[in-house]
């Protein structure tokens, strides 16, 4: 079968021939239905975190249908449907004991060579590798959903979904009646946007750069959007709320500058969460007097706080609903070869999320 695999970092991605591997007992296979394609899957290939093993197959966001399963997995029967979790729930672990499965103490401790590739075997990305026909992953690594929504849509569930809307839910908590300003809307920050509309808030502001972005977040429930390229987007949002600036402040671009512009337009008392994937070489300086006189909050949101094995059905259940609009923000269906496209695509502003469903 062929798999989307880095070769070399900041070069195009390449689509080579691979082997899968035996199943082990704690492992299923999974024959991917679509996979996502992913900002962070693009920040991977360009070199942002060099310390990663290369080749490696790409992809993080995916779902599909169980065709095998090892002698010891327990969770999942061939046929089921599953959504793929880039980070593990064990279940026994400290922290999945704590109720904080997103920080489960086996991520990356379960991973290892899953594909044979040129006479080697080779790794995937967060023991998934999502852009290829099939997967082999531990059985920690996937939720079972019953539903007829389309796998284009619950591979999204399996990333940016559930860290956007986990964000404005379970991270930082939004509430009835609140104001919430979002930097940055592709596919993460236009989920946060609606777990922010889901939680009631009242005043949603967007501020992207692009406007088709700021188009689709007035269409998803944004009352109001800001071109940070046409005025400072944090004196606007302080306009906009009576001079205070917003209770809740989202970053989903990943640079220092959009950051301290998010814990600026948090209003006194507010809550400021970074969400974005950022290089390990980043820093960000903030006022550590301002910090204690404002009261402000800042929150770090690793994979929106989720409980994966309890709150990706939940998510699934309120896109049954219509509530939460998945099937929008899959702005390109694409195959298996036109991975660098795609990002050519993201790069320039013209989609939300590219989905593999052609394999």
């Amino acid at each position: 079968m062929k798999a989307v695999i880095i070769e070399e970092f900041g070069a195009p991605v390449q689509l080579r021939e691979v082997e899968p591997q035996p199943v082990s007992p704690c492992e299923v296979r999974i024959e991917v239905g679509a996979s996502g394609i992913c900002h962070s899957d693009y920040s991977i290939a360009s070199g942002q975190y060099p310390a990663m093993t290369i080749p490696l197959v790409l992809g993080h966001e995916g779902a599909g249908r169980v065709i095998e399963v090892g002698s010891a997995v327990r969770r999942v029967a061939p046929g089921d449907r599953v959504i793929c979790t880039f980070v593990p729930a064990c279940g026994i672990c400290w922290q999945c004991l704590s109720g904080r499965s997103h920080l489960c103490e086996t991520n990356g401790k379960v991973e290892k060579p899953k594909l044979m590739y040129d006479g080697r075997l080779i790794a995937a990305l967060s023991g998934l590798g999502t852009m290829a026909p099939l997967m082999t992953v531990h059985e920690t690594n996937v939720v079972k959903v019953e539903t007829d929504l389309p796998d284009e849509q619950l591979a999204l569930i399996g990333c940016g979904i559930t860290t956007g809307v986990g964000s404005a839910l379970w991270t930082a908590r939004v509430e009835p009646g609140a104001s919430v300003a979002i930097f940055g809307c592709g596919g993460v920050g236009l989920a946060v946007l609606q777990g922010a509309r889901i939680a009631g808030a009242a005043e949603l502001i967007a501020v992207d750069p692009f406007a088709s972005k700021r188009e689709m977040a007035l269409a998803m429930g944004a009352t109001h959007a800001i071109d940070p390229t046409a005025e400072d987007p944090v004196a606007r949002i302080r306009e906009i709320t009576r001079g205070r600036g917003a209770e809740y402040t989202f970053e989903v671009i990943s640079t220092p500058a959009t950051m301290r512009q998010t814990y600026d337009a948090a209003c006194n008392g507010g809550t400021a969460t970074m969400v974005g994937s950022l290089s390990p070489s980043l820093e960000l300086a903030l006022p550590a007097n301002g910090i204690h006189l404002t009261g402000k909050r800042l929150l770090g949101s690793a994979y929106g706080s989720a409980q994966v094995q309890r709150d990706m059905p939940r998510l699934v259940a309120l896109a049954e609903a219509g509530r939460l609009d998945v099937g929008s923000m899959v702005s390109r269906r694409i195959s298996l070869g036109e991975v660098n496209e795609a990002f050519d695509a993201m790069k320039r502003g013209e989609v939300v999320r590219s989905v593999i469903t052609s394999f």
